[in-house]
């Protein structure tokens, strides 16, 4: 996994900001990564800023600490990503319920399985240049500029690109059963 526009110093912030929500929750470094499902020393070395962990394993850690992903990531002030995935986290929402914005753009001939998110999690996406086939595996939806889908982000979802860089808007809302 090799993230872009990651340095140091995000790994740093990242890691203690992890540590910082672990502890307030009063979650122990060995629960949090069996829920997760890693290594409690690859847990142990990112909350050190020493760890390089891939989008789903950031999803998997605020979904065990029971924050949405833009409360985990909102210190960063730089995109996250991953094999031709990038996402930069735009508005962190206050409300209930919670709605977290975000800018993606995704490599060309790309395709990334997402794992489902916290229960009652909805995801819409709006594609701003390009083309972009996404929603729930086994349900997709082919979306050209300006089209959107909605769809239960609970469950597994896919995002596939062609022979174009996509840049989309995505908006993810946390229903209230879905953070407690």
């Amino acid at each position: 996994m090799s993230w872009r526009c990651v340095n140091q110093s995000t790994l740093n912030i990242l890691g203690r900001h992890l540590k910082k929500l672990r502890q307030d929750k009063g979650v122990s470094l060995s629960q949090l990564a069996a829920g997760a499902g890693i290594a409690k020393s690859n847990l142990s070395r990112l909350e050190q800023g020493n760890g390089n962990p891939t989008l789903d394993t950031i999803w998997r850690l605020a979904k065990q600490l029971d924050v949405p992903f833009g409360q985990l990531v909102q210190p960063l002030s730089t995109s996250v990503g991953e094999n031709g995935v990038e996402v930069r986290l735009i508005e962190q929402g206050q409300g209930v319920p919670n709605v977290d914005a975000y800018w993606m753009s995704v490599a060309p001939n790309t395709r990334r399985e997402a794992e489902a998110h916290a229960t009652g999690t909805q995801e819409t996406i709006t594609v701003i240049s390009g083309t972009l086939e996404a929603g729930n595996i086994g349900s997709t939806q082919l979306l050209l500029p300006g089209q959107s889908i909605a769809f239960s982000a609970d469950l597994p979802h896919v995002y596939k690109t062609q022979d174009e860089w996509v840049t989309c808007l995505i908006t993810i809302v946390y229903h209230k059963e879905a953070i407690k």
